[in-house]
């Protein structure tokens, strides 16, 4: 590396085909959404990544992954079995780089497709952990509680402590244990030792409750609940979000409506709209907030509800993410300073192009999962309308100094 040029960093997801404990686990859905999805999404969040691979031999992974954003080595047979190690395909994704590319990174961030419950920052704080500390690896962990033992065949022995002096749990000795989330090296750690953790070895803590892997089917279950508890569980940290918010994006079938359409006899569609929603979109405008809906339909309704409105309207758009993505460029804002309320799988590429991903109560399972936000009103019943009062109070409570819960 060189002194004052940010590192190279490159994400490598080794995820083969073939699964002993959970079949198809890679591209299993979680919260509705491909296993493997969620950590390609913490890795391209990821201020310091520069490009993230995947390692597989399998081609529904391969689909999966390029379509959530990631480049696809394809791994051979050999490398691919229940017998392979993670180092081998480690290695064989930067043989291939080096073999086309003339390709070496600085940093290699190992990441696992069984740990979807980092936190977000986590990958960008532990490359910024190792790169103060100037170690050569690096391995996520989480602390232990309590004492361990290690059973033989025919025996127990302890492991942390020593039995005829116990201490309390309150002084017992600070181990932990790798959770598998996250692990960093330096390239020539990797070919010097054959292994991900070679040289000085820093550790980065993580809690326990983001160190859970996907191991048997349950996992999955309990995974959800994880992730349905955590979403809403830091109002503070949303209320100063939203204090940042100049743009509000929309979707429209599903946030603007009830997600039902009417058809009469004559093929005539019409859809129903909340009178709450149009007077809270008015107040933002009137505060100099933009909105603006962008909708994968092209239909009338949606282009004549937005000219009442008085707001932009983007219809029958495939790709949110790269429209949210220009818009934001052409508004000359940050991320941060967008919201975006979506309802559908559609609408994940533009929430996650976001500072502020909104989803509403009665969304998809997928949406719910990537939202930052979920509100108590439904899509069509008024949600759009608290999203609006969530956003001005919160203005207003950054502008008076009072602290205000969205």
């Amino acid at each position: 590396m060189i002194e004052g040029v940010p590192p190279e960093v490159l994400v490598i997801i080794p995820a083969r085909g073939g699964s002993v404990g959970v079949e198809r686990k890679n591209v299993r859905l979680l919260a509705g959404r491909p296993l493997i999805e969620w950590t390609i999404t913490d890795a391209r969040r990821t201020p310091s990544v520069s490009r993230v691979v995947v390692s597989t031999d399998d081609p529904e992974i391969a689909s999966v992954s390029k379509v959530s954003g990631a480049e696809v080595i394809r791994r051979p047979a050999s490398l691919a079995g229940p017998a392979a190690t993670s180092e081998s395909a480690l290695t064989h994704t930067l043989e291939t780089l080096a073999a086309r590319e003339d390709y070496e990174p600085d940093l290699v961030v190992f990441l696992q497709c069984t740990s979807p419950l980092r936190q977000p920052g986590d990958i960008e704080n532990a490359i910024q952990q190792l790169l103060r500390e100037g170690a050569d690896s690096l391995f996520s962990c989480c602390p232990t509680h309590g004492f361990v033992w290690r059973r033989e065949p025919d025996s127990v022995a302890a492991i942390n402590y020593d039995p005829t002096a116990r201490p309390r749990r309150q002084d017992a000795p600070e181990d932990v244990v790798e959770n598998g989330s996250i692990y960093i090296f330096r390239p020539h750690v990797l070919r010097e030792t054959g292994s991900r953790l070679g040289g000085t070895i820093s550790t980065y803590e993580m809690r326990v409750m983001d160190s859970f892997q996907v191991d048997e089917p349950e996992d999955l279950d309990l995974m959800e609940a994880l992730i349905a508890s955590r979403v809403q569980a830091h109002p503070e940290e949303r209320l100063s979000r939203l204090a940042r918010i100049d743009l509000l994006l929309l979707d429209f079938d599903g946030v603007l409506t009830d997600n039902r359409v009417n058809v009469d006899q004559n093929g005539v569609e019409s859809v129903t709209c909340h009178r709450g929603d149009g007077w809270g979109i008015a107040r933002l405008r009137e505060a100099g907030i933009q909105v603006a809906v962008v909708s994968t339909e092209t239909n009338p309704v949606v282009a004549a509800r937005c000219r009442k409105l008085q707001i932009p309207c983007h219809q029958g758009i495939n790709n949110k993410r790269e429209l949210v993505s220009k818009i934001i460029a052409e508004a000359h804002l940050l991320p941060g300073e967008v919201a975006f309320v979506g309802n559908d799988v559609n609408d994940l590429g533009a929430m996650e192009s976001v500072g502020v991903a909104i989803a509403v109560s009665d969304a998809t399972p997928a949406a719910l999962a990537a939202a930052n936000w979920i509100t108590k009103r439904r899509g069509g019943d008024g949600a759009v309308r608290e999203v609006a009062d969530a956003i001005l109070a919160a203005r207003a409570g950054a502008a008076g100094g009072v602290r205000r819960v969205a």
